[in-house]
């Protein structure tokens, strides 16, 4: 392993334990991403316990993998949410201008989920 995977792969777990912890202190905040007709709460808690485990997942060298794997997917999950968001008269993330440049964000994170997962 590179030093440079293990640098992601650290700063990668703490990003994601620390927004999953933020899903469980400031729930109102992730509201604007989740569509009206779904359990609001409900899912900011569940996505805020998935990214917590793979913040820690990251961490360690026998679940990196998973981890990664699952950064991969929770991303693609995401991809239509920050599509359907950039189309939005008002984008929770604050303007048209931060979601289009989420959009492709989007894109490098999904690659860097693939980088972990080759190089662990």
């Amino acid at each position: 392993m590179t030093v440079f995977i293990l640098i992601i792969r650290i700063a990668f777990g703490l990003l994601f334990t620390f927004m999953g912890v933020m899903h469980f202190v400031k729930p109102k905040v992730f509201n604007g991403f989740i569509p009206k007709p779904l359990p609001r709460l409900l899912i900011n808690y569940v996505v805020g316990v998935i990214e917590i485990a793979i913040g820690i997942g990251l961490f360690l060298t026998s679940t990196v993998k998973i981890a990664a794997s699952s950064f991969f997917i929770l991303m693609l999950l995401f991809l239509p949410l920050h599509i359907w968001d950039l189309f939005r008269e008002r984008p929770a993330i604050g303007s048209k201008k931060m979601a289009i440049i989420r959009l492709p964000i989007q894109f490098v994170f999904l690659f860097i989920a693939y980088l972990i997962y080759m190089n662990s």
